[in-house]
């Protein structure tokens, strides 16, 4: 009782889900004897204060306050008096990074009594920080970072929104009736001589404008011309050489011309030969050299897309609005009397920047990120900050804000950096938010292009970050999709305390498995499929395990609200095994079953215990 609180810390450290208890009265030494109101309040405040910080820092087991007790030597204290010396603890002792717990719970003398403390309004536990895991909770997606198949009204004014950053052309000249193509997938060489279009055959449009683009081919190169107006795709990095204007038919959008940056036209001369030397012509027949057919193959729709598709002014005035409204306070009423206990929020990496991001991005989400931690506080739910779109794109996809599906994060020290920098700035924001619940480094790194080792660098290095200032808020490390399996990352996470793995499971995304599957076959691969896999990194000496995905859709046409009520069932009871929790996707979504929302108005998933 009287030895250092430090003196178990090292060997703790060294054995896994260990926790150090300590216990704190101000009693039982003659040092209280004589303190006053003031001096009991200001000893938790600034002494006691010092000894929680002692025992609860950066890589060291879990800290628990197993007793202590709104109870001095001080005479004829008022119940205001007991009110603030219990709030001094309560908000002193909150910080602990496994909790406190009073003692006790009934006792004749009734200030030792927690039972008799809040019946008689002694103590308020109302507004305590967010329940600890295993938590329930559903993500704030397409809010702060836009996915277009969320929302896609978003995208609505957008002129030419066909052609958006990302967006793939495979271009048919009329007069060959043959696809243009880049020779070796980039070089000194444009053709139109292909019956069938594939990877050399296409072109990735960079957005300059609502008509004006580069276009970018396989190798990464861009199109463009040389001084005797031959067209090729030589350069790294898109100037006016490489900027051209697609002008659309007024009848057939997809009947085009495509405008060089010398002012004349392409045109496929012959099979071999596509120049920019064609003039002015109304002819848009089969018979024109310098008329094409373009076929989109579609692209992202996310942040790039809608921030380069408006331009920076209207962009700021669409993404406020939303911003404003798609998310608000009532949103954590619903989300807190539904059951739930906590939010994902995915956030981009420009938010770091806010007010004013790099282009294309613009300001504003931060104040909204703020927003929703106060909503969260009046509400008692825990906020999970999700990095979900890292500079460059961690994954190719529309929600890592990818301009053109590219992915470069982690291609250079430089991206890791950044990133780390980015997490220090949402840690250093809301580490003292007690609706803070935990910081996720990195959502969905694509397995196949993220090496494992460089990813578990910037891991350790965000998480070191993370911990200068909270030792408190859990650090959620993701699991690479398409890597080597979901326990790739258990043993170098087991090193950290309050780390979490979070994995991503659908019934979806893989026709190989699920294309064919009828309801009871899902179910069961629920049941015992998922069941296994998920046993695997849930286990003894493990980090906590986190579903921070998961949704009642699949491939089954037609299936019954029955059927639906089912699926989701088995899911929740095998992911409400995981020892941290788990997130639906997603709260909002104009496809019903996406939406948690929807789910739990309409009786498909009921979450009241």
């Amino acid at each position: 009782m009287s030895g250092d609180p430090t003196e178990f810390l090292s060997v703790a450290s060294s054995l896994f889900g260990a926790v150090i208890d300590v216990h704190y009265y101000n009693l039982y030494n003659s040092m209280f004897d004589n303190y006053t109101v003031e001096q009991n309040i200001n000893f938790v405040r600034n002494n006691r204060s010092s000894d929680i910080n002692t025992v609860t820092k950066q890589n060291v087991p879990l800290t628990f306050v197993g007793e202590w007790v709104a109870e001095w030597y001080v005479d004829n204290a008022s119940k205001e008096d007991y009110q603030n010396f219990a709030q001094a603890q309560l908000d002193l002792y909150g910080k602990a990074t496994f909790g406190w717990s009073y003692w006790t719970f009934k006792n004749v003398k009734n200030h030792w009594s927690m039972e008799w403390m809040i019946k008689n309004g002694y103590i308020s536990l109302n507004n305590l920080p967010p329940s600890s895991p295993p938590i329930r909770s559903v993500n704030l997606g397409g809010w702060l970072v836009t996915e277009g198949w969320i929302l896609p009204s978003l995208f609505d004014g957008i002129p030419n929104n066909d052609l958006l950053d990302g967006t793939t052309l495979h271009i048919k000249s009329v007069i060959q009736d043959k696809y243009l193509a880049a020779e070796q997938g980039g070089g000194q060489t444009i053709v139109a001589n292909r019956v069938v279009a594939s990877d050399w055959e296409s072109f990735t449009l960079w957005r300059v404008d609502e008509t004006t683009f580069n276009l970018r081919v396989f190798k990464k190169q861009f199109m463009g011309i040389d001084s005797n107006g031959t067209v090729i795709a030589t350069a790294t990095t898109p100037g006016l050489s490489e900027t051209f204007q697609i002008v659309r038919s007024d009848t057939d959008k997809n009947r085009v011309r495509i405008r060089a940056p010398n002012g004349s036209f392409l045109q496929a001369k012959t099979a071999n030969s596509v120049t920019a030397d064609y003039g002015e012509s109304t002819n848009w027949g089969n018979d024109d050299p310098s008329v094409f057919i373009v076929d989109m193959v579609g692209g992202p729709q996310g942040e790039y897309q809608i921030c380069n598709g408006y331009g920076a002014e209207k962009a700021s005035q669409v993404l406020r609005e939303h911003w404003s409204t798609y998310i608000v306070e009532s949103d954590f009423e619903f989300i807190s009397s539904s059951g739930l206990n906590a939010v994902r929020i995915p956030v981009g990496w420009w938010i770091a920047s806010d007010p004013n991001p790099p282009a294309p991005f613009v300001g504003g989400s931060l104040q909204a990120l703020d927003n929703a931690f106060k909503w969260a506080e009046n509400y008692n739910i825990g906020v999970i900050v999700d990095l979900h779109a890292a500079p460059g794109s961690q994954n190719h996809w529309e929600h890592s804000a990818t301009r053109d599906g590219s992915l470069e994060w982690g291609t250079t020290d430089t991206s890791i950096t950044q990133t780390v920098q980015i997490i220090d700035f949402l840690a250093s924001r809301y580490a003292n938010s007690p609706s803070l619940l935990a910081i996720e480094l990195l959502n969905e790194p694509w397995g196949p292009d993220v090496p494992l080792e460089k990813l578990k660098k910037y891991y350790e290095d965000a998480y070191n970050v993370v911990r200068k200032y909270t030792a408190k808020a859990y650090v959620i490390m993701s699991n690479r999709l398409a890597g080597e399996s979901n326990t790739e990352l258990l043993d170098f996470a087991s090193r950290f305390p309050g780390v979490v793995i979070d994995v991503h499971y659908y019934n979806l995304f893989n026709d190989d498995t699920f294309k064919n599957l009828n309801v009871e076959q899902n179910i069961e691969f629920v049941k015992n499929s998922r069941k296994a896999e998920f046993s695997n990194i849930t286990k003894q000496k493990s980090p906590l395990t986190f579903v921070g995905e998961w949704a009642a859709e699949w491939k089954v046409n037609g299936a019954s609200k029955e059927e639906y009520q089912r699926f989701a069932q088995a899911q929740l009871d095998v992911y409400g095994r995981a020892t941290f929790g788990w997130a639906y996707w997603n709260f909002k979504n104009v496809n019903n079953h996406w939406s948690l929302e929807w789910m739990i108005k309409n009786g498909y998933i009921s979450l009241k215990i």
